[in-house]
């Protein structure tokens, strides 16, 4: 297969993300999973559903420009924006593959009528490149919402808080593709077995340093072929996962033989590791809302070799009282931007209230299956005040036994990882 079909199901990946409420990235890994590309195609399908999705106002931009404002078909939009993405952002492809391949693509979307025109469309904005070129980069420093492709309101709030120039860094931060990260599972293996399955594999890594972590228990991978065909993978030798994703587990200290909650537990990354701090002793239960999520922990559980864990419904009741309890509550994902490709474009200020209701509540629930001496940690994959420390201050006002005993936020443009933050809470001793 050839790059043609990299941009045949881009396209389609990009049409079906704007008729439905599922993220871009569960359309595209349906669609690659079908398709079976090589990995050239996969990487190239890959590059320009991201890079579409992250730019879409920035190209958009440029498109009601150069018309006029006026209204495109939703396949004619998505076509000039994979061209536009190709010709200023991705500059191995050749001039003549860029048009050649916008116009194929609007025949085979039966836009006949338009193939003309996105031909005409793609030869003037490949004429003006080096002129357009320069309008870009004076929109970065004068509009850079804009120019960075990121909604007014975002950039404004973030502003606010920290200042132009570290938000221009965080935005520039979004932008760029997310690396894969590589946890070792210490259950069954250690990083020095580890690196020689890794080695006929075909799997480059370099040891990520951070304090929340075990120096050598996480990879930088930055070679690797389709995870699924790996058998260290499939053995569960280790678990692909963010350095910032340790830094509740790491605050939560679960020791081995504890009796452990994780109460919104899937994909099974933190449950893993938990397993993983427990030495598979111990109790730990392991929730989640709906079937589907915890059809996805059982899977990674299993794979992961973790068999201290219990894995059931949220809403259940939970019996007995915890020595340690997470609660990784559902948030904006603002710290993980750069990985949730269209999450800029669907989260509202509106969303952010209902969500710190909902993770009040949860941080309630959370509290009340504590044991007298046992911890609490509440963690977010956020970079809002309103969801973080704001939030663990608004429980402690209204819940006095409670105290706050240590808390970390991690910011992308500061830390070079993903936003999180984590707060361990205990109770105050009894005078």
């Amino acid at each position: 297969m050839t790059g043609r079909h990299s941009r045949q199901i881009a396209l389609q990946t990009l049409l079906r993300s704007q008729e439905t409420q599922h993220a871009v990235e569960h359309i595209l890994a349906r669609r690659l999973r079908a398709a079976a590309l090589s990995s050239a195609d996969t990487g190239l399908c890959r590059e320009l559903v991201s890079g579409c999705v992250r730019w879409r106002r920035l190209l958009d931009w440029l498109i009601e420009r150069a018309t006029e404002g006026r209204e495109q078909k939703p396949a004619v939009r998505e076509i000039l924006r994979l061209g536009l993405y190709q010709v200023f952002f991705l500059n191995r492809i050749p001039e003549h593959a860029i048009v050649n391949e916008s116009v194929r693509l609007a025949k085979a979307e039966r836009c006949l009528g338009q193939a003309g025109f996105i031909n005409a469309m793609m030869r003037r904005f490949l004429r003006e490149r080096e002129q357009i070129t320069r309008d870009i980069a004076g929109l970065q420093e004068d509009r850079p919402a804009l120019g960075q492709s990121h909604p007014d309101w975002l950039f404004e709030q973030w502003e606010s808080r920290w200042g132009r120039e570290k938000t221009i860094r965080l935005m520039e931060w979004n932008n760029q593709p997310a690396p894969t990260c590589a946890r070792v599972n210490l259950l069954v293996t250690d990083p020095g077995r580890l690196a020689k399955r890794w080695e006929p594999e075909g799997v480059e890594a370099t040891p990520i340093d951070c304090d929340w972590a075990k120096p050598d228990s996480l990879f930088r991978l930055r070679q690797h072929p389709p995870l699924e065909s790996l058998g260290s993978f499939r053995d569960g030798l280790f678990y692909v996962q963010d350095p910032s994703t340790l830094l509740a587990v790491a605050l939560l200290d679960p020791r081995p033989s504890q009796a452990v909650l994780d109460l919104c537990a899937a994909p099974g990354g933190k449950t893993c590791h938990i397993a993983g701090r427990m030495n598979n002793t111990g109790q730990l239960h392991a929730l989640d809302i709906s079937e589907s999520r915890l059809k996805l922990l059982r899977e990674n559980c299993g794979r992961m070799r973790v068999t201290c864990a219990t894995l059931g419904q949220a809403d259940a009741a939970a019996t007995g009282e915890y020595d340690r309890i997470l609660v990784d509550v559902p948030c904006s994902n603002t710290g993980v931007m750069r990985r949730r490709l269209d999450l800029r474009w669907r989260f509202s200020p509106s969303e952010a209230k209902r969500l710190a209701d909902e993770q009040f509540k949860l941080l309630g629930q959370a509290a009340e299956r504590a044991k007298p001496d046992g911890q609490l940690v509440y963690s977010t994959c956020s970079i809002e005040p309103e969801e973080n420390e704001q939030l663990v201050a608004r429980f402690l006002e209204a819940n006095l036994e409670w105290q706050l005993a240590a808390e970390r936020s991690l910011h992308p443009v500061d830390d070079h990882t993903d936003g999180a933050y984590a707060a361990r809470l205990t109770r105050k001793p009894k005078r």
